[in-house]
């Protein structure tokens, strides 16, 4: 049974799967990792969910106010051993819809080039590479992103 949780960056089940994501992140961003890593704070994220199977947690995924007509997508996870089942486009849609309700017309996100997994799930979900917005102009091991919703 799957269950989706709608909270916020305090949720102690999402503080542990960006543990994971971090540790994940800081091999494969090597020694750029310290320029990614100060943009993906947790604590002042609003919007937060939190995805379980079967009561065990597989992944999360958060939106921020990018501007007054945007969301960023952040902090996007599932663990390891609960990728290949759908889970990440789940918790994708769920912040859409989330995004959506909350009267937002566009996502935005950034990934690494090196992610190519992540590149993949953005792409098969109608996202559109954009220029590299904001911080990652000109980053590039940056990819960015848009859907209107």
């Amino acid at each position: 049974m799957l269950k989706i949780v709608r909270t916020n960056s305090k949720n102690q089940d999402f503080i542990d799967l960006v543990s994971l994501l971090d540790a994940d992140l800081a091999i494969k961003d090597g020694d750029e990792h310290s320029f990614y890593d100060q943009f993906n704070k947790i604590d002042q994220i609003k919007h937060v969910i939190v995805l379980y199977e079967n009561d065990q947690l597989v992944g999360c995924g958060a939106i921020k106010e990018f501007d007054p007509q945007t969301t960023e997508i952040k902090r996007m996870y599932v663990s390891e051993d609960s990728r290949g089942k759908g889970f990440a486009t789940m918790i994708l849609t769920e912040l859409e819809k989330w995004s959506h309700e909350l009267s937002f017309k566009r996502c935005v996100l950034e990934t690494g080039k090196k992610q190519i997994d992540a590149i993949g799930l953005y792409k098969k979900n109608r996202y559109n590479i954009i220029p590299n917005y904001g911080q990652y102009a000109g980053k590039e091991n940056s990819i960015c992103f848009e859907k209107e919703i």
